[in-house]
């Protein structure tokens, strides 16, 4: 049943801030209705995208709170739980109230640079204290360590609890590799929203997006055609977005999309340091875009 829940689309979804850094929680509403209303599969909260590494416990348990209460059941809500210290996460997991949660996205060990067989224990420990399915994450560009196909396919085969990759090593012989090798019940999600379609007509399950907070009802639409196999429409909204898509990335994430989200009134165009706001060329490029389609 939990994986019908995270196939599809899934919005990484940010988390808007007013002038002074604080969370701006009626923005966070705005989002969460623009999202759900535009026919996204299910919601990630606290992921990079979420700027989750610059909020405080305090400030983690009251988003996560008040996004169960927006979301009221009304799509699942996948939430992000990961680092570099197994050991904190165990006590993190403890300490979370799993009420309203389908499963934990897990980035890999960052910084640490673990072995294979670290990140193998580092994810079968995660797994056996977690009372909700653990979706792996692999984003070699920021954590500077790439989960192998071969120990994705171990964990896979070998633990349970574990039910699904969001790949964003942008590494498709990896990602063929898995998706040739992995179990029946095992889904692969991208990463990676330029990357989405050529993914899922690879055999892919969905995506876990940045794009789709902006475009909801566009990349959702591209995910669905692409999953039941009409790629000439998932091709022709693919290419609509593409440049929007790249785009977000020029300056950094989530800068990109939040400002795509002011540009479009939704959320204020706020960051928390040492992240900074997109430069003006890109802001002037994303309204240009943002007009266009």
């Amino acid at each position: 049943m939990t994986l019908k829940k995270i196939t599809g689309t899934g919005v990484a979804i940010v988390t808007p801030f007013r002038k002074d850094c604080s969370i701006d929680f009626k923005s966070l509403e705005n989002l969460i209705e623009h999202i759900i209303k535009n026919n996204v599969d299910f919601i990630v909260a606290l992921g990079t995208t979420g700027e989750a590494a610059t909020l405080t416990n305090e400030e983690k348990f009251a988003v996560v709170d008040f996004i169960k209460e927006t979301v009221n059941n009304r799509v699942p809500i996948v939430l992000g739980l990961g680092g570099n210290n197994t050991h904190q996460i165990g006590n993190d997991i403890k300490n979370t109230d799993f009420e309203g949660i389908t499963a934990i996205l897990s980035v890999a060990p960052y910084y640490n640079k673990p072995s294979q067989k670290g990140l193998f224990q580092h994810y079968k420990t995660i797994a056996s204290a977690c009372p909700v399915p653990v979706i792996l994450y692999n984003v070699p560009g920021r954590t500077s360590v790439n989960i192998s196909a071969e120990t994705t396919l171990k964990l896979a085969n070998e633990v349970d609890n574990i039910i699904a990759i969001k790949e964003a090593s942008g590494n498709l012989p990896q990602i063929m590799q898995i998706i040739k090798n992995k179990p029946k019940n095992f889904l692969v999600l991208s990463g990676d929203d330029a990357l989405t379609l050529p993914m899922i007509s690879l055999g892919a399950n969905g995506v876990i997006s940045v794009v789709a907070n902006a475009f909801p009802k566009e990349f959702s639409s591209m995910v669905n055609f692409a999953l039941k196999s009409d790629f000439k429409s998932a091709s022709n909204l693919h290419y609509k977005l593409i440049d929007i898509i790249n785009a977000l990335f020029v300056d950094g994430n989530p800068g990109g999309v939040k400002a795509a989200l002011a540009i479009m009134n939704i959320i204020s165009n706020n960051v928390r340091l040492p992240l900074a706001t997109v430069n003006r060329q890109t802001y002037s490029l994303l309204t240009k875009l943002i007009e266009e389609l």
